[in-house]
């Protein structure tokens, strides 16, 4: 047998040949959901191991943060996990706010608690119903997707963009949430909870896909914590950490909400603490919509600080007024001073602790600006957690790991 199988090499008689081969694993999206590429070591159809490689984007936003102003680097942040960006915005304007001593009102932190929400339902959206694509059930996400739209038309309405919104400003929004926004809103809330029940009704319990992901790409708590998970990812694993309430911001403080929280950490118990912090979200929406609708008169036309400095001016004012003019002028030409500082914040994003790291010397611009990104950290531990799965299981535990492209390279 050793002579038909390699007929320049003889075998000691009685041996066996251990043969692996490799299989080079993306970078292609239909299958990798973004370009990543694994180079697995494959015995049979088992994965022996996995070597993963970073940096197919090179977009460069922490260099670039270095010569840009605050306000411009709004629209980076956008493109780390554009699945949700309206948190890298608004994570990324508390940043600046906590180096510039900004307070802000408590109706723009409720109306950014909204945005926030709505942010991470499209995230887990978009994660779970994929999960059910790489399982075979691709109706789940065709029906499901027309809510993520209607998401995304809320987005429209308040900043007149959709993926990547460059929503919000320093201090607040740029304008103030007009009606047609608020209808969406609750056509939304109204919606879609009857069709997150159908969504768990068509995977939880189906039996096909819990063979598929019940044991596929399993991390205990004590590794998840040492890579550094956090986000869906750590509280699958059985940790109960999360941002908004170790660390509140935004007046998240107000809000009550609980923190959904796994046991295995594997592919199924990702998928559902998803699914069950997309019901929390809609909760915390239902709360903070409420308390929206208490402010009147003057109180409910405020949607940003008093920051002139910061905060661009009406247009009519910069055409009648001096000194709306300067101010104007000195924003759009980045000619605004930064306090001295070193100041770190962070936000619970769509898939974990999202933060920032920013360091100024008292420039026009950030002297350092690191993005704590969660996405990079899952995929180090890619390795590991696909070591001696099929290769069918490969695919799926990195879509429930959620790894977003966008934040692999700064």
């Amino acid at each position: 047998m050793s002579d038909i199988l390699h007929p320049h090499i003889t075998l000691p008689e009685g041996s066996i040949e251990k043969q692996t081969s490799t299989l080079n694993l993306g970078p292609t999206h239909p299958a990798t959901h973004g370009v990543f590429q694994n180079i697995l070591e494959l015995d049979g159809e088992r994965i022996v191991s996995a070597e993963q490689t970073v940096g197919y984007i090179h977009r460069a936003f922490e260099k670039l943060a270095e010569r840009r102003p605050l306000y411009q680097i709004t629209t980076l942040t956008d493109r780390l996990n554009y699945c949700s960006s309206p948190i890298n915005n608004m994570g990324w304007h508390m940043t600046c706010e906590k180096l510039l001593k900004v307070q802000t009102p408590k109706r723009v932190d409720y109306l950014r608690v909204i945005i926030m929400e709505l942010a991470r339902i499209s995230d887990h959206l978009i994660c779970n119903s994929i999960v059910g694509v790489d399982t075979g059930a691709l109706s789940v996400f065709l029906y499901v997707m027309q809510y993520r739209e209607l998401i995304y038309e809320i987005y429209e309405e308040i900043c007149g963009s959709r993926l990547t919104t460059n929503i919000g400003r320093i201090g607040g929004f740029e304008r103030n949430f007009n009606n047609t926004a608020f209808t969406k809103l609750e056509k939304f809330m109204a919606e879609y909870p009857k069709v997150l029940k159908e969504f768990e009704t068509l995977l939880t319990r189906n039996r096909i896909f819990m063979e598929r992901t019940i044991g596929a790409g399993p991390i205990a708590a004590e590794r998840a914590l040492n890579y550094g998970f956090t986000g869906p990812n750590l509280r699958a694993a059985g940790v109960d950490y999360d941002v908004r309430v170790h660390s509140p911001y935004s007046s998240y403080e107000d809000f009550n909400f609980e923190i959904p929280v796994g046991k295995t950490g594997d592919c199924y118990d990702r998928f559902l603490v998803r699914n069950l912090e997309m019901w929390e979200s809609l909760k915390i929406i239902d709360q903070a919509y409420k308390k929206v609708q208490e402010f009147k008169g003057a109180e409910a036309e405020v949607y940003h600080a008093d920051i002139p400095e910061y905060y661009l001016p009406k247009k009519e004012d910069v055409y009648t007024k001096m000194e709306a003019l300067i101010y104007h002028f000195k924003i759009v030409m980045g000619e605004t001073e930064i306090p001295a500082g070193e100041v770190y914040h962070s936000v619970e994003g769509g898939n974990g602790e999202l933060g920032f790291y920013l360091i100024s010397d008292g420039g026009r611009t950030p002297y350092r600006l690191h993005f704590r990104r969660p996405c990079f950290i899952y995929y180090q531990a890619y390795s590991e957690i696909s070591q001696g799965a099929m290769l069918s299981d490969a695919i799926i535990t990195l879509s429930s790991l959620n790894v977003i492209a966008g934040e692999m390279d700064a």
